[in-house]
């Protein structure tokens, strides 16, 4: 990992940049994807299917059948633990429903707001050398709890043109009404579309690679709504001397295992502490699987030191992490002053795994420093808010001067007529 001693802030830009291609690189290859799917559909699925996937498809649907089989090959521990997630997941999202709200603004004159479903979503859950089927959680489980009436969900299959059995059994397991074997930018643009057999959805959820990302913003020009321009994954740690090496250097590479393009940050007061974590990065990678992953996603990192809390959160805010863990003495005051995160994890013992699988609360987070403007997913992701009036014979006097007023002052006689024929009826 790249070591940075108190970097000035006329570098923090070039320092703090994320190892992406941009937009504009993609977008050609994106596009041409779309092009083909909305005007071939199907044809055009399986043949990207080939390409990428590398298996021939006769039919992209997932069956019942196949949904049974992959649950059998699920391992009873895994299902308990799948199930014990789900229900924490649960929990959280249940807490986040709202009450209507209604407010009488003047005499006579009510008005209310409620929430409603999206009645159609799209879930894109990766597959290739990770399959995500925590992910599954986090979007299915809050999509029944909103009552969304149609959940889509598409993701790659193997050469062998199955899908992992883990993503099945939690996508039957939490209510995903279609199931779809297609990746990458054609299955965006199906949900965005339709095709013959895959249905188009009025909202795309979920992670994936640069190209997943585009493709999901590329979804937006054609009237479909993201949850958010999520990408590759990242985590910024902060950290003092208080903080135990071992563990910061196992939080680092959980991340760094994701995908070659992660990004893992560790941001500390202590020069002694980013040195320990060095070793330890070094003695804990060398184990792992995924090695040769963790060990590209570790170049596109950072070990940034700073002189004094002030800074380091400074440089926090500028990030915009994904995921943050807070292991400080003085953990109260980053977590009051963080403006500018996805999720935040404080203290020793909360691993971003936790958050990742089974504390209860959403994984698919704003990546890119989309942080700054953009929520994780949550359970009003999938609800709209509405409004509604009603006003009596009363309201409309108490309101009805003031709205002919402003519409006469914009010019717009025929919404003051509106009002004036009512107001001429109730004066007699």
């Amino acid at each position: 990992m790249e070591k940075c001693f108190n970097p000035d802030k006329t570098q923090w830009t070039k320092i703090l940049a994320r190892p992406t291609q941009t937009f504009d690189a993609i977008e050609p290859i994106a596009k041409e994807v779309f092009e083909l799917v909305k005007n071939k559909g199907n044809k055009a699925i399986f043949d990207y299917t080939k390409k990428f996937d590398k298996v021939e498809l006769a039919d992209s649907e997932v069956t019942e059948a196949e949904i049974v089989q992959a649950s059998n090959k699920v391992s009873v521990d895994l299902k308990k633990a799948i199930q014990l997630a789900k229900s924490n997941i649960e929990k959280f999202h249940i807490a986040q429903k709202t009450d209507r709200v209604t407010v009488e603004t003047l005499p006579g004159v009510d008005c209310w707001q409620e929430k409603r479903p999206i009645q159609k979503v799209g879930l894109y859950i990766p597959g290739g050398t990770a399959p995500l089927f925590s992910t599954i959680l986090m979007l299915a489980v809050p999509a029944n709890i909103a009552g969304c009436e149609e959940i889509i969900l598409c993701s790659p299959p193997d050469e062998s043109g199955n899908i992992n059995p883990a993503i099945l059994y939690t996508a039957a397991l939490c209510g995903v009404t279609q199931i779809f074997k297609v990746g990458g930018i054609q299955a965006i643009a199906a949900m965005t579309f339709g095709t013959e057999t895959i249905p188009k959805v009025y909202k795309i959820f979920g992670p994936g690679n640069q190209f997943v990302t585009v493709a999901k913003q590329i979804a937006t020009k054609y009237g479909i709504a993201i949850d958010m321009p999520a990408g590759p994954s990242e985590l910024l740690v902060v950290a003092d001397d208080s903080a135990n090496a071992s563990f910061i250097a196992s939080d680092l590479l959980s991340q760094a295992e994701h995908g070659v393009d992660s990004q893992v940050i560790l941001v500390s007061t202590s020069k002694e502490l980013i040195s320990k974590v060095e070793l330890e990065i070094e003695t804990q990678l060398s184990a792992l699987p995924r090695k040769e992953i963790a060990a590209k996603a570790i170049d596109n990192s950072k070990l940034i030191f700073v002189e004094n809390d002030e800074t380091a959160l400074q440089l926090i805010n500028e990030y915009g992490p994904e995921h943050y863990i807070v292991c400080v003495k003085n953990e109260e005051y980053y977590i009051q002053n963080t403006m500018n995160a996805g999720s935040v994890f404080i203290g020793s013992y909360t691993p971003e795994s936790a958050g990742d699988y089974a504390s209860g609360t959403n994984h698919t987070l704003p990546t890119n420093g989309y942080a700054k403007q953009y929520s994780g997913v949550n359970l009003d992701s999938f609800l709209k808010s509405m409004t509604f009036q009603k006003i009596s014979k009363e309201g409309i006097l108490n309101i009805g001067s003031a709205v002919e007023l402003m519409a006469e002052a914009e010019g717009l006689q025929a919404h003051k007529n509106a009002v004036t024929l009512r107001l001429k009826e109730l004066n007699g």
